[in-house]
């Protein structure tokens, strides 16, 4: 396949993978991706020759940059020897005694090349770790210290699997030549990345102070900082391109930058940026494993030689190895941290298995691991190939597996498990599904999440337009409003639990019903009195049934949104084709349906209030948002259906553009009276009024284009 419809492939399966999440929960994003990637591979014969400078180049180098930025300064100072230690001591063990153990228990595989297996199988998956261990509310130290080794481990495992498959493949070993190249690659390939981040800090600096500052320039610069940098460290220095990235990643979250102040545009679109191309990255990384596994398994599945149930059996005692040597490296950090520092709480064996079940396996194996040699120096074929690459496949997908079947099972509550391109604003779903429990300084406990607050002040900018509605106004105001009530219902029914929901929905149908019938009756009346004729009044029939029969199948029988939305869209569509396809007399019938829609929609609503007064209807008991909501939908319908042409299109776009200003204005002053009396916190404040700088903002760049038009 061309490269050019390879690459549109993978970015279509990357959106596909991401809005299939959304249905199955329960299974991370990045096993959907594998999954699709295999089940491209077998289906359409695709095929992606990976080779590990371009891969590592263009896939890895850009995200472990990213992960450096992200890193918390903090605690990446204070955790600075014990993430060094897990980076290079944890390697270290993993690599010479897995190494070992696997050479013992799979004694097909030789020493050496045991050694550069478990070598590069030591790389973990520093967003799938950091994410695990939040979701089942791992300790802080022990959060960070599991993260932060994951950024460094990389380089260390990618440098001991290099030594160990040069010892397997001329069946020699240096020890004092590999310990001085390994210094040399790590310590240049710090020293690179150090240098080029500060010179370009430096460069941008200057750049700024003469004038240019352009916020695309600057955002194209910090995306191709990462490239630079590794293929610099890589091809003038001969020194490790990971380590380089990495450190440059770090020092330049940790450098003093005034972009905040200076140029908060840059900030924002900058980090969007980088959460769309990391995104996009990670997802292809995921579909290029499960391409390759074919590849990776069928040697062994096909040959002779290797029992496929006994190869399977070799991987999970692999990743058995390597979540041992994991669970004790971590409760023996445990139990000298507790006998340093004298703390009351004992190390924890679950907390250990948890950690080590957060060692995530992924890019960096599978990238490597496809570099093994087919021959030895000797020219024999290399030893257990095969085997070597089913394992390691096999290791990757069982810690996927493993980290999102087992983990929630131990862990007392735990979030969605994400890797790095599961979602550029998981933090935001996060946020909005879980009550912050931090003070906020003003001595109480905030009580509303995310989800809460959005519906207290979408409720207000409701308020707020119904106070500057006017009859000159009232298309513009009740299509505005109809738009907020959309939100708040959307969010409300995102919020509730399944009981809550089921209620709420019944009392919704059961009104709309009410409404439906409201409106027949009109329409048979007008028919009737020949107010219209028996054509219109039919077409319009129809379309009630058709209203009616969509909410009983929502209510009764939940599919997916999507297909109930093209459903309706096919659905619209057929009816326009049939009336352009009509006689001339179309436009005639256009009218007079927007006549029955007016008197039916005033009849809705007139029915619903007579419904209410019935002396054996309690309204208490109806969902007084979901009432309002379809009065304001009938009301909308009302003023649509105007045959009103002396309003202009630009005097609409002006009335809608002066009530979203006021209604934001609202939106404001609610997030502040929420933060002041306590009941949100700094954090939630922050991502309410985020939101509300986005629509002013959108509102401001409409307009901008209107200009310009």
């Amino acid at each position: 396949m061309p490269i050019i419809e390879l690459v549109i492939l993978l970015a279509c399966l990357v959106l596909l993978s991401n809005v299939l999440s959304h249905y199955l929960v329960a299974i991370p994003v990045s096993l959907i991706q594998v999954g699709l990637g295999l089940g491209v591979a077998l289906l359409l014969n695709v095929q992606v020759k990976l080779q590990t400078d371009w891969f590592m180049l263009v896939f890895i180098a850009p995200m472990l940059y990213n992960d450096g930025r992200e890193f918390p300064k903090q605690e990446l100072w204070e955790l600075r020897g014990a993430i060094f230690a897990n980076a290079i001591v944890l390697v270290f063990i993993t690599t010479i005694l897995g190494g070992f153990l696997i050479h013992v228990l799979i004694p097909t595989i030789p020493l050496a090349v045991g050694i550069a297996l478990a070598a590069i199988l030591s790389p973990t998956d520093p967003i799938a770790v950091q994410s695990i261990s939040e979701g089942v509310k791992l300790p802080k130290e022990i959060l960070h210290l599991v993260s932060g080794e994951s950024l460094i481990n990389d380089a260390s495992g990618l440098i001991g699997f290099k030594y160990a498959l040069a010892a397997a493949v001329t069946g020699t070993f240096v020890l004092g030549e590999a310990v001085g190249d390994f210094f040399y690659i790590s310590l240049v390939g710090l020293a690179v990345g150090l240098a080029l981040i500060t010179i370009i800090q430096l460069i941008r600096d200057v750049l700024r102070r003469e004038g240019i500052n352009d916020i695309v320039f600057n955002v194209v610069l910090q995306i191709l900082t990462p490239f630079a940098i590794y293929f610099i460290a890589e091809e003038w220095f001969h020194a490790s391109g990971v380590v380089a990235v990495v450190a440059a990643g770090v020092l330049s979250h940790l450098q003093n930058s005034h972009e905040g102040e200076d140029a908060p545009e840059l900030r924002l679109v900058t980090e969007r940026v980088w959460n769309v191309v990391v995104y996009l990255l990670n997802g292809i990384v995921f579909l290029i494993l499960g391409i390759e596994l074919p590849a990776a398994t069928q040697a062994t599945i096909k040959g002779a030689h290797t029992n496929t149930l006994h190869a399977i059996f070799d991987v999970l005692i692999v990743w058995g190895i390597l979540l041992l040597i994991r669970v004790a490296w971590t409760y023996a950090y445990m139990l000298f941290n507790w006998l340093r520092h004298h703390k009351k709480s004992k190390p924890s064996l679950r907390i250990a298995a948890l950690s080590g079940l957060s060692g995530v396996r992924g890019a960096i194996t599978m990238a490597g691991v496809f570099t093994i040699p087919t021959v030895i120096a000797s020219g024999k074929a290399f030893p257990e190939r095969a085997l070597v690459l089913f394992i390691a496949a096999g290791v990757i997908i069982v810690s996927l597996v493993a980290a999102a079947g087992i983990l929630p099972l131990m862990a007392a509550k735990s979030l969605p498990f994400v890797t790095r391109g599961s979602s550029p604003d998981e933090d935001d779903t996060v946020l909005a599904e879980e009550p912050d429990d931090s003070d906020d300084g003003s001595g109480q406990l905030p009580q509303l999440t995310y989800k809460q607050a959005r519906i207290y002040i979408l409720q207000l900018a409701v308020q707020n337009i119904e106070e500057h509605r006017r009859p000159a106004n009232q298309r513009a105001a009740y299509d505005l409003i109809l738009d907020q009530q959309f939100q708040i219902r959307r969010l409300e029914v995102a919020s509730q639990t399944a009981d809550e929901l089921a209620p709420m929905l019944t009392d919704e149908l059961e009104l709309r019903l009410v409404a439906l019938n409201g409106e027949r009756a009109a329409v048979r009346e007008m028919i009737a009195n020949k107010q219209t004729s028996k054509l219109a009044g039919q077409v319009y029939l129809r379309r009630v049934d058709r209203r009616e029969q969509r909410f009983l199948q929502a209510t009764h029988r939940q599919g997916l949104p999507t297909l109930r939305s093209l459903r309706l869209l096919l659905s619209r569509a057929m009816q326009g084709v049939r009336l352009w396809l009509a006689p001339g007399d179309s436009e005639e019938l256009r009218v007079a349906l927007l006549d029955i829609q007016r008197e039916a929609s005033k009849a809705a609503i007139k029915a619903l209030s007579q419904y209410l007064k019935q002396a054996n209807v309690d309204e208490q008991q109806f969902d007084r948002q979901a009432l309002y909501h379809l009065i304001v939908h009938y009301r909308n319908r009302i003023e649509n259906a105007k045959n009103d042409h002396t309003l202009s299109r630009d005097d609409y776009e002006q009335q809608l553009h002066g009530l979203r200003i006021k209604s934001l204005g609202a939106e404001r002053a609610g997030v502040q009276h929420l933060l002041e009396s306590g009941q949100i916190s700094l954090r939630t404040a922050a991502k309410l009024r985020q939101f509300i700088n986005y629509s002013e903002n959108l509102l401001m760049l409409n307009d901008i284009e209107a200009d310009e038009d």
